[in-house]
């Protein structure tokens, strides 16, 4: 009977460790996922500046955990996932809401955005002189 309960006890330990394995790995995918929707959103931002031969402004509410492109609509973070933007001092309009700005000849007022979740972080770089907008993952 003994030998049955410690069986039992180790497989919920088991249990336990995998399911906890599993709700990080969740997070981690919606981390990236969300990351990933980030830079496309910005690719877009910069495109539309180049299309449209005008100044383009790709905004991030820190306080609401949110982004949006011109003539898109708001984009709201998963719960758990940060953010934080760092960008060119003209960009900052108030204590909670920044922007990147992307001009007609592709270029930007450049900076990078991390999104944050559990110990993972995305960082989003977008390049002053070209506009170019890569993901790098941090270690952590």
């Amino acid at each position: 009977m003994v030998e049955v309960m410690v069986v039992m006890v180790i497989i919920a330990l088991v249990m336990g460790l995998v399911a906890t394995s599993m709700s990080r790995s969740i997070s981690g995918a919606e981390a990236r996922a969300a990351s990933r929707k980030l830079v496309a959103s910005l690719r877009y931002t910069r495109a539309m500046a180049i299309i449209k031969k005008s100044e383009q402004v790709f905004q991030v509410n820190i306080e609401d955990r949110s982004y949006q492109a011109p003539g898109r609509d708001q984009i709201n973070l998963p719960e758990g996932v940060d953010l934080t933007i760092t960008t060119a001092r003209s960009e900052i309009t108030s204590e909670a809401v920044s922007g990147i700005r992307f001009f007609p000849d592709g270029g930007s007022t450049g900076g990078h955005i991390e999104l944050t979740v559990n110990e993972r972080e995305y960082r989003v770089n977008v390049a002053w002189l070209t506009g170019e907008t890569s993901l790098e993952r941090q270690e952590g």
